[in-house]
């Protein structure tokens, strides 16, 4: 039989992730802060005895009640309920639902980019006639808004943003905020916020705003797995009106029945007031240090690495002084400095790398320590800087 499909849209950057992570002494690849530990989380008080306790049974399929009530609390207004929240595998779980949806094969979708590429994969491969819009590195990563117009013609189905954007760390404001909902309304499409670096601002007191609430066709994903340091529990989640989470939870039962018992209840405790409170400092504290080597390691090279600071994220999107594309500084990189960054063309942005500079003061540090002479030997091999 002859397969008529068309070619499946490969996942470039978590094939990159996966074929190197384990082959590198340094990972800078991966987009989550500096891991927490179980015992960080549980922190010195713990009701060990109440842990140990649970029954390593099924779920609440669509999330555990405490925690979906929990999830819905974080969003301001007090208007969300549980009902209002379904728990997924991690944030991608619940794009694939949502791209499963409401993005039916010809339909439009469109994406912000340089961005993760998940939701641009998963419509390609449905045969979606995928756009992006982009950001403007010369304007601070600023959205271009008229582009975004422009593309989105009526009978659009979903226009994708990430808010802070994973890789360049810009938050949107008000006014873009604003200006993005009233396009999807005038061509009716849904948006689609993904926003699981809300907790990871630089600034605490300059928090992004969330885009749930704002237009009865938009579905915010979140997760435990960034901001809170938590990759591991594979928690994460839509939120939306209950028709929506309905129509989401009944792909849920298909490709993953529900989530850990367990990760259920550590996401629970994360999300307590205190708990994440203190999780959050430690994780903020984390990406200022990182930042700050960052800072002085570029000045140490002298113009040879240029790099916007992030309102948010613990990611730095970087231009090396080279010619290379970014796959091969990429390859140099891993073999040379035994450093695992992430090209830039993986995110739809030619030129640039993405490296996580929150995992850690010293590990950090020895990273870049480790690239230094590799990135000044790739300078002095392009003739633009002789």
């Amino acid at each position: 039989m002859v397969n008529t499909s068309p070619p499946y849209q490969r996942f470039e950057l978590e094939n990159w992730q996966s074929d190197y992570e384990q082959t590198v002494r340094f990972n800078l690849s991966d987009s989550t802060i500096d891991p927490v530990s179980l015992a960080e989380l549980l922190g010195p008080d713990a009701d060990l005895g109440a842990l140990l306790a649970t029954e390593l049974y099924y779920p609440e399929v669509n999330g555990e009640r405490e925690l979906r009530e929990l999830i819905a609390a974080g969003y301001p207004g007090g208007d969300l309920t549980a009902d209002n929240v379904l728990v997924t595998v991690g944030a991608s779980e619940a794009n694939a639902a949502i791209v499963d949806a409401y993005c039916p094969p010809g339909s439009r979708v469109i994406v912000m980019e340089p961005g993760y590429q998940q939701v641009w994969g998963l419509a390609r491969n449905r045969g979606c006639d995928v756009r992006a819009f982009r950001l403007d590195p010369e304007r601070g990563w600023r959205p271009d808004l008229q582009a975004l117009s422009d593309l989105a013609v009526p009978g659009t189905s979903v226009i994708y943003v990430c808010n802070p954007n994973n890789p360049v760390g810009y938050i949107l404001d008000e006014d873009e905020m604003t200006a993005i909902v009233e396009i999807a309304e005038r061509c009716g499409a849904w948006l689609i916020a993904d926003e699981v670096y809300h907790g990871s601002e630089h600034d605490p007191a300059a928090p992004a705003r969330t885009f749930v609430g704002r237009y009865d066709r938009v579905i915010g994903v979140n997760s435990m797995s960034k901001s809170y340091g938590l990759s591991g529990l594979r928690v994460g989640w839509a939120a939306g009106p209950p028709a929506v989470i309905r129509e989401l939870w009944r792909r849920h039962e298909y490709t993953a029945i529900a989530t850990g018992r367990l990760d259920n209840v550590l996401a629970a405790l994360a999300l307590r007031k205190d708990t994440a409170a203190r999780i959050l400092g430690r994780n903020r504290a984390a990406m200022g240090e990182g930042w700050a080597l960052f800072e002085g390691w570029k000045r140490s090279l002298g113009g040879l690495v240029t790099a916007h600071r992030p309102m948010a994220t613990p990611l730095a999107f970087v231009r090396f002084a080279t010619a290379l594309d970014s796959v091969e500084v990429g390859h140099r990189l891993r073999i040379d400095a035994s450093t695992l960054v992430c090209p830039g063309v993986y995110f739809g942005c030619e030129g640039y790398l993405r490296m996580n500079v929150g995992f850690g003061r010293d590990y950090v540090a020895q990273a870049l320590e480790a690239m230094a002479p590799v990135v000044r030997a790739m300078a002095e091999q392009d003739p633009a800087h002789d």
